[in-house]
C-alpha cells in the first residue's frame, strides 16, 4: 500500500481530513498509528471522514493529533510524539466525549502564563468573567463581583431556555436536575444535561490543544476543570440549548427514540459543521489576549 503525505498548510489536506484547520488539529478515525522508518504513519480504513490508505503523518508540524472510534496507537508512536511535543487525545466521535491527553510538550507556556496572570489579579478575573458574559448574551454585563454577575447571568439565561424552547415548539416547564436521578427529568430537561456534556468535552479538548490550565476557572471555582466549564458555557445559547431542544422535540414525537444515542450523533455532525473546536480555540485565545500571528497554538 503506497503512502500519501498531506499536502497544504500544516502538511494537511482539507479533501482528506475534515478536521484539520489552522490550529494545527488532526482528526484520524477507523485505522493504526504507527511508526515505519522513523516516520509516523497512519494505516486507514475506508470511512465518511477518509478514504482507505496509507498515510504519512507530518507531526512536527501539529499541535494535537485526536484519535476518534477504530483507532489504535502502538508505543512506538507514542515515543515518537513524546519526543517532538505533539499531543495526543483520544475523543469520541467529532468531539462528544474526551478521554485522555498528556501534558503539553516543551516550549508551550505562554497560554499558561496569561491564563495564570488574569486569573491571579481579581480585577482582570472579573473582566475575563463579564468578556465571557459578553460573548453568550451580546453586550456587556456591569461592572460587578463575580457573585452578581452570576446573579445576571440566571436571570438571563433562564429567559435564553423560554425563548429556544419556544423556536423549536418544545415545552417548557423550567430547568430541573436531579444529580442523583437524572432520568427523573423531563426530556427537554434530560436533552440539555446530555448535550451539556457534549460540549464540556469539545471544550476539554480545546482547553488542552491551548496549553490553558483547566483549574483556573473565572466564573466556575473549586472543579478541576473549571475553566472548561467556562468555555462550555460560552456555547450554551449558541449550541447547547439549539441541540437539546431539537433533538428533544424528535424524541417527543417519536418515544421509541434513544434519547442520549440521537443527540451524541446530532452534536458529533453539529460540531463538525460548525467547526465548533476552532471556534473555542479562537475565543480562548482572545479572553485570554494571546497573540498569535501564526495561526498555531
Amino acid at each position: 500500500m503506497s503512502s500519501t503525505l498531506f499536502a497544504g498548510r500544516l502538511g494537511l489536506a482539507q479533501a482528506r481530513i475534515p478536521h484539520a484547520d489552522r490550529h494545527g488539529l488532526l482528526w484520524l478515525v477507523f485505522g493504526n498509528l504507527t511508526v515505519e522508518d522513523g516516520t509516523l504513519h497512519f494505516r486507514a480504513a475506508k470511512s465518511e471522514e477518509m478514504d482507505a490508505g496509507d498515510y504519512a503523518i507530518p507531526y512536527q508540524g501539529l499541535s494535537l493529533i485526536l484519535l476518534g472510534p477504530g483507532t489504535t496507537v502502538s508505543h512506538d508512536a507514542l515515543r515518537l510524539l513524546a519526543r517532538h511535543g505533539t499531543l495526543l487525545a483520544a475523543v469520541g466521535e467529532g468531539g462528544v466525549k474526551f478521554y485522555t491527553a498528556p501534558p503539553m510538550g516543551a516550549g508551550r507556556s505562554q497560554v499558561a502564563r496569561a491564563h495564570a496572570r488574569l486569573w491571579a489579579d481579581e480585577k482582570a478575573r472579573v473582566d475575563v468573567a463579564r468578556h465571557m458574559y459578553a460573548f453568550r448574551f451580546g453586550s456587556i454585563l456591569p461592572r460587578k463581583n463575580i457573585e452578581a454577575l452570576r446573579g445576571i447571568e440566571g436571570a438571563r439565561l433562564k429567559e435564553s431556555y423560554r425563548i429556544v424552547a419556544e423556536q423549536y415548539g418544545v415545552e417548557w416547564k423550567g430547568r430541573h436536575y436531579d444529580r442523583d436521578n437524572p432520568n427523573a427529568a423531563d426530556l427537554p430537561n434530560q436533552a440539555i444535561n446530555h448535550a451539556a456534556t457534549f460540549v464540556e468535552s469539545a471544550a476539554d479538548v480545546a482547553v488542552a490543544a491551548v496549553g490553558a490550565l483547566p483549574p483556573l476557572g473565572f466564573i466556575h471555582e473549586d472543579s478541576s476543570n473549571a475553566f472548561t466549564l467556562d468555555v462550555a458555557d460560552m456555547f450554551r445559547v449558541e449550541t447547547i440549548l439549539p441541540l437539546a431542544f431539537s433533538v428533544a422535540k424528535r424524541a417527543i414525537a417519536a418515544p421509541s427514540l434513544l434519547l442520549e444515542r440521537e443527540l451524541r450523533k446530532e452534536a458529533a455532525r453539529q460540531f463538525r459543521k460548525q467547526k465548533l473546536i476552532p471556534k473555542m480555540i479562537d475565543r480562548i485565545k482572545e479572553l485570554l489576549h494571546v497573540d498569535d500571528p501564526s495561526g498555531d497554538t
